[in-house]
């Protein structure tokens, strides 16, 4: 299926710089919590790196008292020192991931509390073009991922990089000799951190890339899981999950192992170093010194290790900012798709309508170069039931999806009450019809929050006005709570009792125009029934347009439009369509014809 969640599988993705800035313009609100979090992650690296110069003061004051007896006054004032330094690191970096985490968790929450207000945004051809399942991958595995990295990398990353630079300067304060071969042997560590890098971003990027697919195929196969089971597809299905995670495994797995590869690259390094510090030093020291005692060894070789572990947590959070990038990218899209246009100017809103529904030369296409409605006109009336048939592709779905504004038309006008649709907005238009569909939707919760969906101040007694009139009222009785039984398992109600609630739902809202399509496909012949005396009820006095392919559903409609390739063919009642013997009595006839 085309659409955004589609990408070349090939060629090279680079770091996207892009996303990670849109990430740090989200932290804005929070700015003044990050400084204290980057202050105290500071003041622990700070505390960090005057530790081994204590702890070379007290060495040498040990190595000294061997000879002339250790100076107690002075050890415990050092030791007293070193050990409030290390302590007040301690809680420094305490308070810095506490804030962080506070800062991640209210970052995350904008991300998808904007995330929401955009999908509410966004048009149908957003939907029709992306997978839901890729859709929830961005909403819920993306923005976690950023929300670690805020939480784990961004003040350590400041730490290292404070760390790194004090160390050096006092590396260089204690043996600036030791220091180069030092600097000398990392610079190697800094090579390959590039090389890796640049190498698995793509992979990262990918990564985020397949679990988006993955998911989109897992959430397809199991809301579609009795077709899957029905056509004996568990085996078809499953080859196409292994095909998804062969492709996730394959690039998670260079992704980890090239990010993988930082930490004992830098390791190696440090040991490298380590060596090198002990043969230089004592080199320097067996020839005149230079300053080198055993304290400022041992202050060199901790300053060695410290100045290799900030090195080691850029590596690493390097790999936690390469995925945040990857997962940045994939979340803005969504935030970046273009909208419904903008309608806070338009004034014009219709409550108390009559019912006139007019279409004018009405052209669209879902592809611009392909037009579906090629010139459509049909006038309506109030009150009149409208039904629309044709083959399948006749663009049937398609005239009420543009009358309910689910997409804009290219050109032309539909007009209710003589005004245009156009001059009003999305929720006025929605408000003015009811819609039932084939496809049912039921959400969990109870019966009663199913059938008064989005109303308020519905009573006991219009619910069981409803529910009696299209034949419902034996099955709420038979429920152990009635109208305040959950419906959790949704799967467990037939295909007709769910049609029924809907289509409760649609007599308590009570709109002036109505939109039938197949609303009675999927019930059996005596539901139907009660469910076409219920209709004939809803449909009285309102305007109602029906869309069928069982046409003996629709023979008391009072007017017939047929659709094929687009255009009206054919229109007037069932009675005078049959007389025309033309493509309707075509229709009509073939399928009695296919039942004999």
């Amino acid at each position: 299926m085309p659409g955004p969640f589609m990408r070349a599988r090939g060629g090279r993705e680079k770091f996207d710089a892009a996303s990670l800035k849109k990430i740090v313009l989200y932290c804005k609100p929070h700015l003044p919590l990050i400084i204290i979090s980057l202050f105290c992650a500071i003041v622990g690296s700070v505390t960090t790196i005057i530790g081994p110069e204590r702890i070379s003061d007290l060495i040498n004051i040990i190595i000294k008292g061997i000879i002339s007896g250790v100076d107690m006054a002075e050890f415990v004032r050092i030791a007293a020192t070193l050990a409030t330094i290390y302590v007040a690191g301690a809680l420094f970096n305490y308070i810095q991931q506490f804030v962080m985490a506070n800062v991640t968790q209210k970052t995350s929450k904008s991300l998808r509390t904007d995330i929401d207000k955009k999908i509410n945004k966004l048009p149908l051809k957003y939907f029709d073009t992306t997978t839901k399942g890729d859709i929830l991958s961005r909403v819920t595995n993306d923005v976690d991922t950023i929300a670690q990295t805020l939480g784990s990398s961004v003040a350590n990353l400041v730490s290292a990089l404070v760390l790194f630079v004090g160390v050096v300067i006092m590396m260089f304060k204690t043996n600036w000799i030791l220091s180069l071969v030092t600097i000398f042997v990392s610079l190697f560590g800094f090579m390959f951190m590039a090389i890796i890098l640049k190498c698995s971003q793509k992979y990262f990027n990918k990564v985020q890339t397949y679990v988006g697919d993955l998911n989109g195929h897992i959430e397809e196969a199991y809301s579609n899981y009795q077709v899957v089971k029905s056509y004996n597809a568990v085996d078809n299905e499953t080859e196409k999950f292994v095909c998804h995670n062969k492709n996730l495994y394959s690039v998670g797995w260079k992704a980890q192992f090239l990010s993988s590869m930082m930490q004992p690259i830098m390791a190696f390094v440090g040991n490298l170093s380590f060596v090198l510090i002990f043969a230089v030093g004592v080199s320097i020291a067996l020839n005149g010194g230079h300053g080198v005692t055993l304290g400022t060894l041992t202050a060199f070789i901790i300053y060695a290790q410290l100045f290799t572990q900030p090195l080691t947590t850029l590596a690493q959070n390097m790999t936690s900012v390469q995925q945040a990038s990857a997962a940045g990218k994939r979340v803005f899209e969504l935030l970046d798709a273009d909208e419904l246009d903008s309608e806070t100017e338009k004034t014009a809103k219709l409550t108390n309508i009559k019912g006139k529904v007019e279409f004018k030369n009405v052209k669209f296409g879902y592809d611009k170069n392909k037009l579906i409605i090629k010139n459509f006109s049909a006038s309506i009336f109030p009150g009149q039931k409208i039904a629309i048939v044709g083959p399948t592709g006749a663009g049937k779905t398609t005239i009420v999806n543009l009358l309910m504004r689910f997409y804009e038309i290219d050109s032309g006008d539909i007009l209710i009450d003589d005004v245009s649709i156009k001059d009003l907005t999305r929720e006025n238009v929605h408000d003015l019809f009811d819609m039932i569909l084939q496809d049912t939707w039921l959400f969990s919760g109870t019966v009663k929050e199913n059938l008064i969906y989005n109303k308020q101040n519905i009573s006991t007694q219009q619910l069981n006005e409803v529910c009696n009139a299209v034949g419902l009222n034996h099955f709420v009785q038979t429920l152990p709570n009635g109208y305040d039984t959950m419906l959790n398992d949704v799967g467990s109600l037939s295909e007709g009792q769910k049609q029924q609630l809907t289509i409760a739902r649609a007599m308590i809202k009570n709109s002036p125009l109505l939109i039938l399509d197949e609303a009675t496909s999927n019930v059996d012949t005596r539901t139907e029934q009660t469910i076409q005396q219920a209709m004939d009820k809803l449909t009285n006095g309102r305007t109602s347009f029906i869309i069928a392919h069982r046409l003996s559903t629709i023979r008391n409609a009072d007017l017939i439009l047929v659709l094929k390739d687009g255009d009206i063919v054919e229109q007037g009642n069932h009675k005078q369509l049959l007389q025309k013997n033309g493509f309707y009595a075509e229709l009509y006839n073939s399928q009695f014809a296919n039942l004999g």
